[in-house]
């Protein structure tokens, strides 16, 4: 495992004992926001959307780091797609995940390349590899 040498941010979020039916506020009031379990019909959003906000997020930023390496503009309508399902294997939670990105003009095996050097530099990838299910998707 390796260790943060330098830490560049720190995400600060205090979430009320309702957890899934509660709500999550940030340290600098960014973040301001109800949660509600997945199917209820809570006004909230769920921990599974907020980790797909994030990944997909980060992930296109880590596309464009490795587009950026090879000197390839990317479109402005690049986009990733994230699911996150909350799921049981027998009396254990789990999560497993796509992401189907979506980058029009690049030819395809360039496109699949820009998503393999994604998946190695975007931190969410690194800590959802080989920790649950992943598929990604090239359309």
């Amino acid at each position: 495992m390796t260790h943060i040498e330098k830490v560049l941010y720190t995400g600060k979020v205090h979430t009320s004992a309702g957890g899934r039916d509660g709500e999550a506020h940030s340290d600098d009031g960014r973040l301001n926001l109800r949660l509600s379990s997945p199917g209820s019909s809570g006004s909230g959003t769920n921990p599974e959307q907020l980790l797909a906000a994030g990944w997909s997020a980060c992930f296109i930023g880590a596309i464009g780091l490795a587009a950026g390496t090879l000197k390839i503009k990317l479109p402005s309508d690049l986009s990733v797609d994230a699911e996150v399902d909350l799921g049981m294997a027998g009396d254990a939670y789990l999560l497993q995940a796509r992401l189907t990105v979506h980058i029009p003009g690049i030819d395809r095996e360039v496109a699949q390349g820009l998503i393999e050097t994604a998946h190695r530099t975007c931190p969410y990838s690194k800590a959802l590899h080989g920790n649950i299910h992943i598929e990604t998707r090239l359309v």
